[in-house]
């Protein structure tokens, strides 16, 4: 039944959903993630070798601009400090105004961002579209990517426009958010959230911490309950510092366990250097089917390749599914033009830049060794490896996918705490003051480090695809308010 149901909340028109969406926003800012490339840039992961010219926290006062430009009228998107969204004013306007921390803590937001979508879906998902697209499937994820940077653009503009201050004084941002405050659908809002609460418990937790200990139990030999037991304590450590312990973790862990996959990457690259023209030939020659061969073997060919390419690109990325609005929530500016500019290197990083060095190690390695192993996903990446690095190729592949999966663990409790805080509030609106108020938070925390156990412990079978049909639904409110508010979205210059 459940193969069934995932069959169809992930059929085609799913990616025609999600492409229509990139398409649109693609159209509307005339090819900025292209055009544009320096601008955004210089104003992200540039402005850290600018000193204090650059920066990810926009000047006082230059902020303020931006996020009034999507406000509608009566809505509280746009509000200065004394409103009830956007960081404030004051903070960034006052004699406390430092550049130099501003960055840092906007290299949290996007090492947070990253942690959610730098994930093992940048080396199992890149393997498995490649065994079952070939190579041409790489070229479809770089387009998935390109279209999506302005998908991600867009959700973290509006996330950040309509953003406000909870009642514990920090702040509320997400789908559910510019939903029920710029598009009027709270019906569509409670949805959201309550998938997301869910996903955050299932893809966040379940199937992170499976994949983390079915790694470190064959490639450590390390007991799967050894495993939950230290998983589960490391990840209560974390979580119970809040925000701002999830983001230090995340801006520490997202560069070094990156770095060392994509340090290790470049080697096997160099290694086999002499492959790399014709896997790019063989890349674009799939891509577009210009093969010796005609007819319907030659057209499905390239159907499979655009496939499994765009479908892997929008699992890795995550562009289109809202996460990143939630993510960018905390953001140390208010300028949504720039956040959204972030959104945009994060998905760039995340496709362009991880998933294409996992796919070319790949494609070298099947093309050099001149014959197919007949395995997929993590292990045919750790077979590519360590073909050129030995016994080191499979450690760096172990050890990539427990951080990748940790990150994502860690910053997915932040996704669905955020969620069942709207949630809650929106409860608590219709309840009498007399009600009893449960520490759901507390309760949440439980029930997240329950599911990691029982996610390191349990075999997943239906799991997998009740979690993803869950991640497929999701997509679909926050589509929705990105077609709606798409007139509401401005681009910078």
């Amino acid at each position: 039944m459940l193969e069934v149901i995932h069959k169809i909340v992930w059929g085609p028109w799913l990616m025609v959903f999600f492409l229509a969406a990139g398409v649109l926003y693609t159209v509307r800012s005339r090819g900025f993630q292209i055009r544009g490339f320096w601008v955004w840039w210089s104003a992200t992961v540039g402005s850290f070798f600018q000193g204090s010219k650059g920066g990810t926290a926009a000047k006082p006062g230059s902020e303020l601009k931006c996020g009034e430009a999507a406000a509608k009228p009566g809505s509280t998107a746009g509000k200065s400090s004394e409103g009830e969204s956007g960081n404030t004013a004051r903070q960034d306007g006052a004699a406390g105004y430092h550049p130099a921390a501003s960055r840092r803590d906007q290299l949290k937001t996007a090492c947070t961002a990253l942690a959610a979508t730098v994930g093992t879906g940048n080396i199992v998902g890149v393997a498995t579209a490649i065994t079952a697209g070939g190579p041409g499937a790489l070229f479809w994820m770089w387009v998935s990517a390109a279209i999506g940077m302005m998908t991600a653009y867009g959700e973290v503009y509006l996330g950040i426009a309509s953003r406000y201050r909870g009642k514990n004084g920090s702040f509320v941002c997400g789908p559910f958010v510019y939903l029920e405050k710029l598009a009027g659908k709270q019906g569509l809002a409670l949805l959201y959230a309550g998938l997301c609460v869910c996903c955050s418990l299932g893809m966040g937790s379940m199937v992170q911490s499976n994949s983390l200990a079915e790694t470190v139990c064959y490639s450590f030999h390390i007991p799967k309950l050894c495993a939950a037991v230290g998983l589960g304590l490391l990840v209560a450590a974390i979580i119970r510092g809040g925000r701002q312990q999830i983001g230090q973790a995340a801006a520490r862990l997202v560069p070094f366990s990156a770095g060392i996959y994509m340090v290790f990457s470049v080697i096997v690259l160099f290694l086999c250097r002499h492959s790399l023209p014709a896997v790019f030939g063989d890349i674009c020659r799939e891509a577009f089917g210009l093969r010796a061969a005609a007819g319907g073997a030659a057209g499905y060919s390239v159907r499979l390749a655009v496939r499994y390419g765009l479908a892997r690109g929008v699992f890795s990325n995550e562009a289109g599914l809202g996460s990143m609005a939630v993510l960018h929530g905390d953001s140390p500016g208010q300028d949504p033009k720039l956040q959204g500019m972030w959104a945009m290197f994060e998905v760039f990083f995340d496709t362009i830049v991880v998933c294409t060095l996992t796919g070319l190690v790949i494609l070298c390695g099947l093309r050099e060794q001149g014959n197919n192993p007949g395995i997929s996903g993590a292990a045919l990446t750790s077979w590519c490896f360590s073909n050129y690095l030995g016994e080191i190729g499979e450690f760096v592949i172990a050890l990539s996918l427990v951080l990748f999966a940790f990150a994502t663990i860690i910053a997915w409790y932040y996704l669905g705490g955020q969620a069942l805080a709207y949630l809650m509030e929106r409860s608590r609106e219709k309840r009498s003051a007399g009600s009893c108020r449960l520490p759901y938070q507390v309760l949440y925390q439980l029930l997240y480090l329950t599911a990691v156990f029982w996610g390191c412990m349990a075999p997943m079978g239906n799991v997998w695809l009740l979690s993803d049909i869950l991640n497929g639904l999701m997509a679909l409110p926050n589509l929705t308010a990105l077609f709606l508010l798409a007139d509401q979205v401005r681009f910078p210059d």
